[in-house]
Order: structure tokens, then sequence, then C-alpha cells
């Protein structure tokens, strides 16, 4: 089967390379003529592990080809894939759709007969059919079909996700359209038995915003309850385990944290709620985790202060972690801006260091001191900020970072190391819903999770839940 991919951004790009990888001929067109001659050279302009390797894999076999000519991209394309950006109007918080409305116009006459053109990117309820209305000003009823495919890709695990998805959800209104694609995926997925949820193309749009919204409310909900963990003297992570092994609740996104960001939580969450004001609908949880969320990201700047004695005037504070999860370069809505930005109010000095996100980072900050070594950022700080847990950070060697460092404080926003040895390194410690260091003794201390048995979590990753922190993972 041959595919058209319209945009070869985040979305495009990896549907591109794994429909192709499938076995399908590929064709993936953008109007940036540099993009695509960066990619017919081989260089992938987003950083996502493996994304690289299956693109040249896949170019060099034929199966996968760019190009900015939209005539070439869908000649003899059965079905064809728009997958550009929608990202938030200035101001206004809906989906800027005048990309997937720009896409329609332009395939309209070009599409082949009978052709099924999905909306792959995140839209509101109702934009298929805005598609429908302005392909069919062109084309005649019944020679073509519209039809939405969302997608569920989390940065950094993005291959993986669209190979082995937990479920691929079709929205159709033809029973050409569902034939079509329910075979694109099931002759591939069969074998994996996953469920192919085929739904009216309304439903289907929604689907994507609300299994957004319910992640965020899980990340906020656990890191709300890790603000009166610290209160209470409880530990977040037993928490977290406790309640995430009843099935009904489930494990994943209840890693607490200084807040959700990303590409899509934020935006997603946003057009939720304008929908449905739009409709008269009130939406009271999506708002309250919006607003909950964006006041957590500040709020964690009070908790860097707060471990410097209250003021942190003229001292040096050494960030690690820009990007908003691990994995990817991406900065978008990180919780890691807020935060610097609130702190060099207060007066403080910022450095920060970053294994992926540097580049994106020089370009939101003129007065952040980069660097690509975390030992060389910590050189003389007075407190180190963990926001992001890379891999290197968390199997940073302490004794070296402290050797480096003006003052041992070590403010831990994703509680990526055992409390226990960074205080044995010589560290003050601030985490993330853990009792305070004053709490934190031998007749008081929680249990390590290896003391914690019960038969059900053999079968859970319990170093997610672990005292070495983990990731929400993000969409």
């Amino acid at each position: 089967m041959k595919i058209a991919v319209i945009g070869t951004g985040y979305v495009g790009l990896v549907s591109g390379a794994c429909f192709s990888g499938w076995g399908h001929g590929v064709v993936c067109m953008d109007k940036n003529a540099q993009k695509i001659a960066s990619l017919e050279r081989g260089v992938v302009p987003i950083y996502e592990p493996g994304l690289d390797e299956l693109v040249e894999r896949n170019f060099a076999a034929g199966r996968l080809r760019f190009t900015c000519d939209l005539v070439d991209a869908v000649r003899g394309a059965s079905v064809v894939f728009i997958a550009v950006g929608t990202p938030p109007r200035a101001g206004h918080g809906d989906a800027d759709l005048s990309f997937v409305y720009m896409a329609a116009q332009e395939l309209a006459s070009l599409i082949e007969e009978n052709a099924i053109v999905v909306i792959k990117s995140t839209v509101p309820v109702g934009t298929g059919d805005i598609v429908q209305k302005i392909i069919g000003s062109v084309r005649r009823a019944g020679s073509f079909s519209v039809a939405s495919n969302p997608e569920f890709l989390r940065e950094g695990v993005a291959i993986r996700d669209f190979l082995e998805p937990d479920r691929v959800v079709i929205g159709i209104e033809d029973d050409r359209a569902r034939d079509v694609l329910t075979k694109l995926y099931g002759a591939s997925l069969d074998l994996r038995r996953t469920p192919i949820v085929v739904t009216q193309r309304r439903t289907s749009e929604l689907i994507k915003y609300a299994a957004n919204a319910f992640l965020a409310t899980k990340i906020t909900f656990i890191n709300e309850l890790a603000d009166l963990c610290e209160q209470v003297g409880s530990d977040v992570s037993h928490l977290a385990l406790g309640v995430g092994l009843d099935k009904r609740i489930g494990t994943s996104f209840l890693n607490a944290g200084p807040g959700y960001g990303g590409s899509c939580f934020p935006k997603d969450t946003m057009a939720l709620l304008r929908t449905a004001q739009d409709h008269g609908v009130a939406l009271r949880i999506v708002e309250e985790t919006v607003t909950a969320n964006e006041a957590r990201k500040r709020r964690m700047a009070l908790k860097v202060v707060d471990a410097l004695g209250g003021d942190v005037e003229d001292l040096t504070i050494a960030i690690l972690g820009l990007t908003f999860k691990p994995d990817t370069d991406d900065m978008r809505e990180a919780p890691s801006v807020p935060l610097i930005e609130t702190l060099q109010r207060f007066g403080a000095r910022v450095r920060a260091y970053d294994p992926a996100g540097i580049e994106n980072a020089r370009q939101i900050f003129s007065d952040v001191e980069l660097h690509r070594d975390p030992y060389e950022c910590a050189r003389d700080a007075d407190a180190v900020v963990v926001v992001t847990e890379w891999d290197d950070i968390r199997h940073l060697d302490l004794a070296s970072l402290k050797a480096v460092m003006r003052q041992k404080i070590l403010v831990d926003l994703r509680n990526a190391f055992e409390p226990g040895a960074a205080e044995r390194a010589g560290f003050r410690v601030s985490g993330i819903g853990r009792p305070t260091v004053a709490r934190h003794d031998a007749t008081t201390a929680t249990p390590s999770l290896a003391a914690v048995h019960v038969s059900a979590a053999r079968k859970t990753n319990l170093a997610y839940f672990g005292m070495a922190g983990g990731s929400n993972d993000n969409s």
C-alpha cells in the first residue's frame, strides 16, 4: 500500500518511518525544503531514540522517500495522513487548525479516486467534519473518505509506542475507510492482539484529548498528595506503590515531580477546555488540573529557596536537566523554564546542564550559563536542583558532585536519588513528597522498597516507584 504523510514533524516523521518499516511505500511531504534536504542526507531534525536508524534503513531500502512536492507525494497513494502541527493559538488556548485546513484545501484536487484522508494531527471535535466539507467542495461525494486516527506517541519511546501500541483508534464515517484502515494496522498488529477501536470520527477526535486530560489529572493528583506527604511525614513513592498496585488505578503516571510539560498535555488540556466552553459544558476537574499544574511549576522555586535558608540573592544554583522529560530535546512547557525564571527574579545566578536540550534552551534563555558537563555546571554552586531525571544524571557520582560545590544542598524534584545515599555523601537533601531530613532517621525512616513483599509487585517494575525515582511518560 502506498501512503503519503503530510508534515514531517514529530508525529509525521515517526509515523512515516514506522509505516515504511512495516513494508509499505511511504512518501513524507513537507514544505520546509531545508528539512527535506536534511532528511534525504540522513540527518533527522528531531531527537528521538532509534528514529535516525529507522529512517536510514527504510530510506536505503526505497520504502521511504521525502519530498516538497505535494503532487508527487499523493500520486498513487490510497491513504494520505495529515500530520501537521496544531499549536495553541496565542491568547486563546484553543488549537490553531490553519495548517490542517490548508493541507485539506491543497489535497482536495490532488488525491486519487477513493483515497482516504486521515487526520493524525491532534484536533478538536468536529475538525474532520470541516475537512470533509473542504474536500467535498472540490470532489464529488463518495469519491473520498475522511477519517480520524489520533496518535498516542510518547517522546523518548515513540517508535515502540507506534509498533507496540496499547490500542489503535480509528474514527470513520463509511465502511470503505473502516476496511482499509483496519487492514493497514491489523496486518501488522494482529499477532500482538492489539485492540483496534473503530468508532465515529467525532468520538475518535475526543478520545485523544480525554486520554491526555486524564493522564495530566493523574500526575497532578499525585503531586498534590506529595505535598501532603511532606507535611505529615509520609513517603509519596510508597504511597504511589500502594495505590498503583490496584489494577483499577495502575502504576503509570504516579511519579511525583515538578509538574507535567511537553508538547501535548498543556496544549491538549487547554484545547479540551475551550471545546467544552464552546458547547456550554464545565470540565471543572480539568480546569483545576491546569491551574494546579501551572502553580506547581513556579512553586518549585520556593522549595529551592527554602532549602537555601529563605534567600537566594547572589547565590549560584545549578539546574540538572532542562527538557520536560528524559530522552527528548523538547523544551516546550518544561518545568525548568518557570523554575529558572522565578529563581532569577529572586536574585539567583543560574547555570544549567542537559544531555540533549542545550541548543533548544539557547532559544529560551539569554542569561543562563549552559553546560555540557554536569560537574562543571555544579562547580562552586550553592545548590544543585534535579529537574529532569536523565539516566546520566541519576547515575552521577555524588561524592564527585559534592566535591566541586560550595554548599552541599541537593534539591531533588524528581526523587532521582535515594535520599539516604545522598545524605551519606554529605548532602542536605530536599525531595518531593518525602519526610524532611529531621524525620528521616533510623527510628522513623520508611522501609526500602526492597523490603516490600507483595506477590503482585513481582509483576510490576518496582524501580518505577523506587527511591531512585522515575518519569511520568508524558505523551
